[in-house]
């Protein structure tokens, strides 16, 4: 690290870059890993942190890096860094930073800023950054020294996953960077100590206990607050020791296996409007679960919150009961209850018998769907196929409209933190970062591990130039674009002709349509990679059948489907209100 810049060996003549003391203090704090685009006045950084052992992984856009850190950061618990550069680089990331904090996932955003000593000159690329980032993170600080910089960055990693987990901001100006000091005058910190468990109140726990064992109609709700916890195993002994029916959020499917007899994933919506009481582990009652309020829900229905913040209990509802803990210590203090309590719930139930009427209705008609044999395929078709042949232990990263909705109701999840998508803030463009990062922190655990990320074409469209960033590092990502040719909806070829006629190009289709029939697979073929444009079934299966088996080269399938297919009826969509 440090280098001898003047004559003899004295410690005192020994020293050490900005850039340096940045990689190494991240080191320090055990982060492995960092994603960033190069420019002025960060470049030296990323080679800083190469030559400490940090993987740094170029990418395209900041946004795709910022998405891509925060990933590592719900993957393995610890933040990963995104590196920008200052001005256009570092509002590229807000994104990310925005992303990170409404998902709850620790991140770190280094960034580069104009010179100090330039300060309101109108330096290059000068922006307010620090001011700007105090609403997309927990932290948003500059050192004001290279001697404060360790202290800084342990601070931003412990805040980044201390409580709810978020993002962090630390400003570099670009004259600290290859300024030089005295090595002896950098004292590092110590690695930040893992996050304090909190465990709930006995008291509380005793009453939410009793809430659960007198219901009629009970309902538990796993949220991925549960998986970046790690309560798998808890939960897992909860619901079978109560027979619990249960129902994961997006995210928090795997935390129990989407195969379980308990999961009544296939009846939400009856789920969620008939349950009486409802225990919710590490979900927030946002727009994804309707806020909690009805015709969604019974108006009289008792809801047990357990949530890591103090600020989320009682957010929409006043709840029955309110434990703040960690989701995995308070899950053990129910199983502590009930050992010594036992309770089940009656597996012959009447809940039981219209929970399982309900999936079974909607499971005949999602295969039906399926089944049919028209052309173009339909979103079920497609899926039916792609289940068929998945891993049961791959990592599964969706987004896009009907492409997300439809492939979390079809795709399964066996194992927890296996599923990544749009998210709390619903953010489309993420899906190539997180199947980046979860491919680079698969191949350090279990480089047999698959990452298959399933996109929506207009989905895909938001990144689509990280293809080069993943044959560029040979990640063996397959990568399915469900395309419809639009956003929701699109137009076939001849009625796209047709619209062309008018001449004017503003007025060529409606807003959500796009090119019909275009090759995504070649911008993969472009990098090395293999595409395949596939229209019907057995292209399908065949294309599945070879990506899967190419452990060492990336894959990208585009598959056509009915420009204008959708879901099928649901009782009702996840948004409160739409009109799509």
């Amino acid at each position: 690290m440090a280098s001898n810049r003047g004559a003899g060996n004295r410690e005192d003549q020994e020293t050490v870059s900005g850039a340096e003391v940045i990689a190494q203090a991240l080191k320090k704090q055990n982060v492995d890993y960092m994603f960033g685009i190069v420019g002025i006045p960060v470049t030296e950084i990323a080679v800083a942190a190469q030559a400490v052992g940090i993987k740094y992984i170029g990418m395209r856009n900041e946004q795709a890096a910022s998405y891509a850190a925060s990933a590592v950061g719900y993957l393995t618990g610890r933040p990963g860094v995104c590196l920008v550069v200052s001005g256009p680089g570092f509002i590229h990331a807000l994104g990310g930073m925005a992303n990170a904090n409404m998902n709850c996932w620790p991140l770190i955003v280094v960034g580069g800023s104009s010179d100090s000593n330039q300060e309101m000159m109108g330096a290059f690329q000068e922006f307010p950054q620090v001011e700007a980032c105090r609403l997309y993170s927990k932290l948003s600080v500059r050192p004001s020294s290279i001697e404060a910089i360790p202290f800084v960055i342990e601070k931003a990693v412990r805040i980044s996953i201390y409580g709810r987990p978020g993002a962090c901001y630390v400003d570099i100006p670009g004259d600290l960077v290859n300024l030089q000091v005295n090595a002896s005058s950098i004292k590092y910190v110590e690695c930040c100590m893992p996050p304090p468990v909190n465990m709930a109140d006995a008291s509380a726990v005793s009453a939410a206990a009793s809430i659960l064992r007198n219901a009629k109609q009970p309902l538990l709700i796993i949220g991925k607050g549960a998986a970046y916890a790690h309560a798998e195993d808890n939960i897992r002994k909860l619901v079978d020791q109560c027979g619990l029916p249960f129902l994961p959020t997006p995210m928090g499917k795997g935390v129990v296996p989407d195969n379980h007899p308990n999961c009544v994933a296939a009846a939400r919506s009856r789920a969620l409007q008939h349950a009486d009481v409802i225990l919710l582990l590490g979900a927030r009652l946002n727009w994804i679960l309707h806020f909690g309020l009805p015709p969604r829900y019974r108006a009289d229905v008792q809801i047990i919150q357990v949530d890591i913040c103090a600020e989320e209990l009682g957010n929409n509802v006043k709840p029955a009961a309110a434990l703040l803990g960690d989701i995995n210590a308070v899950t053990t203090q129910f199983l502590e209850h009930y050992s010594k309590r036992p309770w089940q719930y009656p597996p012959n139930a009447e809940w039981w018998k219209v929970l399982r009427e309900k999936m079974k209705s909607n499971e005949e008609v999602s295969k039906e769907l399926a089944s049919q044999k028209s052309l173009p395929m339909n979103y079920y078709t497609v899926f039916y196929h792609v289940q068929e042949q998945l891993p049961r232990d791959c990592i599964i990263v969706s987004e896009g409209a009907n492409t997300m909705d439809i492939g979390r109701t079809v795709l399964q999840n066996y194992l927890p933190r296996h599923r990544l998508d749009a998210g709390t803030f619903g953010t489309m463009g993420v899906g190539l970062g997180f199947a980046i990062a979860a491919a680079v922190v698969a191949k350090d655990k279990n480089p047999e591990k698959r990452v298959v990320c399933v996109e929506g074409d207009s989905a895909f469209g938001f990144s689509g130039m990280e293809v080069e960033t993943i044959c560029r590092h040979n990640l063996p990502i397959l990568l399915i674009v469900v395309n419809n040719n639009g956003i929701y909806q699109g137009f076939d070829a001849e009625t796209w002709k047709e619209l062309t006629k008018l001449g004017e190009i503003s007025q060529v289709g409606p807003p959500v349509s796009l090119l019909p029939n275009s090759h995504y697979e070649q911008i993969m073929t472009a990098f090395g990679g293999k595409g395949y444009f596939v229209q019907t079934p057995g292209e399908l299966q065949n294309a599945l059948t070879t990506s899967l088996a190419e452990k060492t080269v990336p894959s990208l399938i585009n598959v056509m489907i009915q420009p204008q297919a959708s879901r099928k009826e649901q009782d009702f969509h996840w948004l409160t209100r739409s009109n799509m």
